[in-house]
């Protein structure tokens, strides 16, 4: 059953990688980017592509690696920092977005869903 939430947890990772490789369509970066100085840009950009970077590392051990995530204590500990990784993302939602909007609500329910998946396993 762990194996099985472990493949959900990396089809979960995989899908926000592919979210964020389309943010400069879906938030229209290159018009509303021209209007940010060249430093705070090219933080964004970073930082996003380090996230895809990170979704995919995440869906890539959780898929192909899930034995091993279970089964040394190695595993947990990676299985308990993208538990903590999904609920500070969370946590972040409430503080930084409009809690209010129901795109915010949904998105704040879905964080915690991720946080779940990769901490039953270490409950288990």
């Amino acid at each position: 059953m762990e194996k099985i939430i472990l493949i959900i947890g990396g089809i979960y990772n995989l899908g926000f990688a592919v979210f964020h490789i389309f943010f400069w369509k879906i938030f229209r970066w290159k018009a509303d980017m021209r209007s940010v100085i060249k430093i705070n840009k090219g933080i964004m950009y970073v930082m996003n592509l380090c996230l895809i970077y990170v979704f995919l590392f995440f869906g890539y051990i959780s898929i192909f690696h899930n034995d091993m995530l279970l089964s040394s204590k190695l595993g947990t500990t990676i299985l308990i920092f993208i538990s903590v990784f999904w609920f500070l993302r969370a946590i972040e939602q409430i503080f930084f977005f409009d809690i209010r909007k129901s795109v915010s609500i949904i998105l704040t329910i879905i964080f915690i869903i991720g946080g779940l998946v990769y901490l039953i396993p270490v409950l288990n």
